[in-house]
């Protein structure tokens, strides 16, 4: 491998396995560099067993088809994980290339490759049948025909991101979750399509399933939820924000059939309530981290509940309930997730919580982030005082300097607002 211009210390000393594996600790920018120092490092820096892991998202802007190609001739069956995301130069061509060249890849990365169509899966189902991860985020022209490729080449699929595929439908769903009965996450946020019947789908096949995502997909019902809650029981993360017609019907069936959920996502869920909080809480004990932003019927209630019943709650977003006040966050506060977990709350638009609150707040030592934008009984003295208490805690609020009334004899202030970062 050496040659006479090669002579250097390090390659007398060390042989060339010790070398290689040395090599793979390093990146790629480091590995291209040393490409170019010799001969003999060149051998070394681009053997495949180096580029098991690559990650092109910092280059995005220059890659395009033939560098993919290129590296899949490189690394062949080394290559384990590849991330073109953002790499909009690329197309189908250049990924049926990856596909025939990379059979053993488990876990491919093609969000935001807008080029690639239902071809690109077509490839990834006929040569890539170890493939455990596929994220297809933004990729707007898959359809349901991707969908049943992939469900019948790729049946080791455990994580698959479908997020903004908005031709997607029932028919789709149902096809790969026949094939794909082992999938342990399922992101669909924005497949607007979407109804009731795809969830049941789900339920039907994917008993392993985790996590699943339905941001914003405006036409699931309590129906649908109901269906993945009682196929698949050991759920620990569901985002529904943007699912507007769901009620506390949909809480209910989490609560008595998840009891493993670890993160609820119920932002823009204006119609649940402190009822369906309240069996939520008392019957699933392992949540972490729950967004109830804009659910504007919840009352301190609810907190009271959380904190009785969810010692592991570490990030709780209430933004824009507005019916909470200082006494719910004093029962946060209290309580063994408030001084022992609790990292970030946010608050924003919670129009009845003044510094009394922030007083309450200086108990959770483990707090690390609290937003009170549009809080307007919150003062500066009083994130002052609490910082003294929790200097590490990173408040964002608003604050509105008073300015002249526009009439004489004007009994209101008007607010001008500027955003400061304290």
């Amino acid at each position: 491998v050496f040659s006479n211009n090669d002579e250097g210390l390090i390659n007398k000393k060390l042989p060339k396995e010790l070398l290689l594996r040395i090599f793979s600790f390093l990146d790629i920018v480091t590995l291209c560099r040393c490409a170019q120092i010799s001969k003999a490092w060149n051998i070394l820096a681009l053997d495949g067993s180096n580029w098991q892991r690559i990650d092109l998202f910092n280059f995005q802007t220059d890659v395009e088809g033939r560098v993919v190609e290129n590296i899949s001739k490189r690394c062949g069956g080394f290559l384990r994980k590849l991330s073109l995301r953002g790499c909009i130069g690329v197309g189908d061509s250049s990924l049926k290339t990856f596909a025939q060249n990379c059979r053993n890849i488990e876990h491919l990365n093609l969000n935001g490759c807008t080029k690639i169509t239902d071809s690109t899966c077509y490839s990834l189902s006929r040569f890539c049948a170890k493939l455990k991860h596929l994220d297809l985020t933004s990729c707007v022209s898959i359809t349901n025909s991707s969908l049943k490729g992939i469900s019948e080449g790729c049946r080791n699929l455990e994580y698959l991101n479908l997020s903004w595929c908005d031709q997607i439908t029932k028919d789709g769903i149902e096809a790969l979750v026949r094939g794909c009965r082992g999938l342990k996450a399922l992101l669909l946020r924005g497949c607007t399509q979407l109804e009731d019947e795809a969830l049941k789908h789900i339920q039907n096949y994917c008993h392993e399933l985790v996590s699943l995502n339905l941001q914003s997909c405006p036409r699931i019902t309590d129906e649908g939820v109901v269906q993945i809650c009682r196929g698949c029981p050991r759920l620990q993360a569901l985002c529904l924000s943007g699912c507007s017609n769901l009620t506390d019907t949909s809480l209910t069936a989490l609560a008595l059939n998840c009891p493993r959920l670890q993160i609820l996502e119920a932002a823009r869920c204006s119609h649940l309530t402190d009822a369906g909080f309240t069996l939520l809480a008392r019957n699933c004990h392992d949540l972490e981290k729950m967004d109830l932003e804009e659910c504007v019927l919840i009352t301190d209630s609810t907190l009271i509940q959380l904190s009785i019943h969810c010692p592991n709650l570490q990030a709780l977003s209430l933004s824009h309930c507005e019916l909470i006040t200082d006494d719910g966050i004093l029962h946060l506060s209290n309580s063994t997730c408030g001084h022992e977990r609790l990292q970030v709350l946010e608050l924003d638009n919670c129009l009845l919580i003044t510094d009394v609150a922030l007083e309450h707040l200086e108990h959770c030592r483990g707090l690390e982030r609290l937003e009170l934008y549009d809080c307007q009984q919150v003062t500066r003295a009083g994130i002052k005082r609490m910082r003294a208490q929790l200097p590490h805690v990173k408040v964002h609020a608003y604050f509105a300097p008073v300015t002249p009334p526009t009439a004489v004899g004007g009994s209101g202030h008007r607010l001008c607002r500027c955003c400061v970062i304290l």
